[in-house]
């Protein structure tokens, strides 16, 4: 059996005012360009250089992680906010943390 794995991330700037939510099947590959793209003004998340990962959920379908990212930028800040401190709650950068994906 094959399994696949697809990611719901959130991503921050380091002042932790903006947050962008992106799906991927590769999250390290993911983050390394979001990292290379920090302040890249033709990307949102280049733009206001989010580049920190603070919050992540794996799926091995990628309908659920398309479904769940579509639900998660519909909610309000202070939903999205909520989540991380669920699991973060000292918003520590967990880049390191997905190297092992």
């Amino acid at each position: 059996m094959i399994f696949h794995n697809y990611f719901v991330y959130i991503l921050t700037n380091p002042k932790k005012t903006t947050l962008y939510i992106g799906i991927t099947n590769d999250i390290v590959r993911r983050l390394e360009e979001h990292c290379e793209n920090a302040g890249n003004p033709a990307t949102f998340a280049g733009k206001y250089f989010c580049h920190l990962l603070m919050y992540y959920e794996r799926f091995s379908s990628v309908e659920h992680a398309i479904a769940r990212e579509k639900e998660l930028k519909k909610w309000s800040r202070d939903k999205k906010d909520a989540l991380i401190n669920s699991t973060n709650p000292h918003w520590f950068p967990l880049n390191i943390e997905v190297q092992e994906y």
